[in-house]
């Protein structure tokens, strides 16, 4: 029998941290304050956290703790890009375990939040419990050239044909840097347009044939520009990581439990990286779901996370 989320839970505490440098990051605390803490660290980079991000985990068991990272959804103000940098999310995960007077946490992230896990376990170590990842993105340039030139295109070319014609012709060598221009103009009719064929070529790798386009028709939400923001001023900055980084330093994590997830139909990140995780990390349970997609939905992939975090039991070494 397959496992299912747990019910829709509020948060006890809500909050903006300041960071004092120009940052106020949303925190939310649910479940347990008692309980084993754990970091769900979403995607994008620019996403946000949702209701029902709350519910992978038993509230009996777990103190869960949800941020939306720097810029994005609740956090403050919505899509700067000044002082944003994966470092910086870094302290600011610090900075709320530091607040919340947590010794040690468990991560759980999904594509660009579980790179954030695998960053932050390497610099932080001492500091984590175990590691609990979903359709791993490891910002290689290979795993950034296959959504924005040679891959993804190949399986979805009508979609790419849209992303493309939406510039000029000199432009389409370097995709990734007309779409970054675009949205840092200041001209709101651009950044609507430039989001709006943003989200459809992301919605159709994605979703593949559940993708509509015409539900993104209509005035394009703050939100969506900001996360389109920050992905690009990202991606730009190759996630502000040097190149194989994550590989590298897997000899840092081999000996913290990690459970890594994902589905072979993940189109947006290939389950090639996971695989190449997993080998990186010999001790790590790896499981691959052969109906699922980049998404954190669906029958097998709900059941592969909360078995996940229900299996999840601190050690008397790390915890």
């Amino acid at each position: 029998m397959h496992k299912t989320v747990y019910p829709e839970i509020k948060p006890f505490a809500t909050y903006w941290l300041d960071m004092s440098d120009g940052h106020e990051v949303y925190v939310e605390q649910v479940g347990n304050p008692n309980g084993v803490p754990v970091i769900f660290l979403h995607g994008g980079p620019g996403s946000s956290c949702k209701d029902h991000h709350r519910c992978f985990f038993n509230p009996d068991k777990y103190h869960i703790i949800l941020m939306d990272q720097r810029g994005a959804g609740r956090s403050r103000p919505l899509g700067r890009l000044k002082h944003n940098t994966t470092n910086h999310i870094l302290l600011d995960m610090e900075a709320i375990r530091k607040k919340l007077s947590i010794e040690k946490w468990l991560l759980f992230g999904g594509s660009w939040g579980a790179t954030l896990a695998l960053i932050y376990a390497q610099q932080y170590t001492s500091n984590v419990l175990g590691l609990i990842l979903r359709g791993t993105f490891l910002a290689r340039s290979k795993d950034a050239d296959w959504f924005f030139k040679e891959g993804a295109n190949r399986l979805y070319p009508e979609a790419w044909y849209r992303f493309t014609e939406f510039i000029s012709k000199n432009e389409r060598k370097e995709v990734l840097k007309a779409y970054y221009h675009r949205l840092n103009i200041d001209d709101a009719d651009v950044q609507q347009d430039t989001t709006r064929e943003w989200d459809a070529w992301g919605g159709a790798v994605v979703l593949g044939e559940e993708f509509n386009a015409e539900e993104l028709e209509g005035e394009v939400p703050e939100t969506a520009i900001a996360q389109a923001r920050i992905e690009t001023h990202y991606a730009m900055n190759d996630y502000f990581i040097r190149e194989n980084q994550i590989l590298e330093n897997a000899i840092r994590i081999q000996d913290l439990p990690c459970t890594i997830i994902h589905g072979q139909k993940d189109y947006m990140c290939p389950i090639e990286s996971s695989f190449t995780l997993a080998k990186a990390l010999p001790n790590a349970k790896f499981i691959p779901l052969p109906n699922s997609t980049h998404l954190a939905h669906g029958e097998e992939m709900i059941d592969a996370l909360v078995s996940a975090t229900d299996a999840f039991k601190p050690s008397r070494s790390n915890g």
